[in-house]
């Protein structure tokens, strides 16, 4: 079983990642780590130092290699992975079950205000200003988070709720 987890930061990716792989009895991934792991560098680092592209190519390479080498996984994409390239064309396969976790902006605003201390890219919005950016951010991306077999809408569900909706149309 293949099965690759879409949408944006804090939309529950590497939670329900987890969640999901275990009631299923595969393993689990976050692309976000397989690339420091690959690397032996936080990601955080790697936009310091080396910048923004230079994360997008080694992105697409990870991915392209995991892809082509594990039989069977949940993995949890970054956020920005689907827009870049042409990743979301990557697992348009049959083999392979995409679903994007959509979240609305209200959902997203309440779990990163919370968060924006530990996320570099937020952390000096305030509330509208944050609002504003995910509202953009959302609609310029959502033609790729849109390229999937699955959307699940994770607004006001419990985790394992999510798990169980995945789990039903896997079949």
């Amino acid at each position: 079983m293949k099965i690759i987890l879409v949408g944006y930061m804090a939309s529950g990716k590497s939670t329900i990642g987890k969640l999901l792989s275990e009631s299923l009895c595969v393993p689990f991934y976050d692309l976000d780590l397989l690339i420091e792991n690959n690397l032996n560098i936080k990601i955080n680092e790697i936009f310091e130092q080396k910048g923004e592209l230079f994360f997008r190519k080694k992105e697409k390479e990870v991915l392209e290699v995991f892809l082509n080498n594990t039989d069977s996984y949940v993995l949890a994409l970054g956020g920005g992975t689907p827009c870049y390239y042409d990743n979301f064309e990557l697992y348009q396969s049959t083999d392979i079950h995409s679903i994007y976790l959509k979240a609305t902006v209200a959902t997203l605003l309440e779990r990163l205000h919370v968060q924006k201390a530990t996320r570099p890219l937020i952390a000096h919005f305030n509330n509208e200003e944050l609002q504003d950016f995910l509202a953009k951010h959302l609609f310029e991306r959502s033609y790729f988070y849109h390229q999937v077999k699955t959307i699940v809408s994770i607004d006001d569900k419990k985790e394992s709720e999510i798990v169980s909706e995945i789990v039903s149309k896997l079949t």
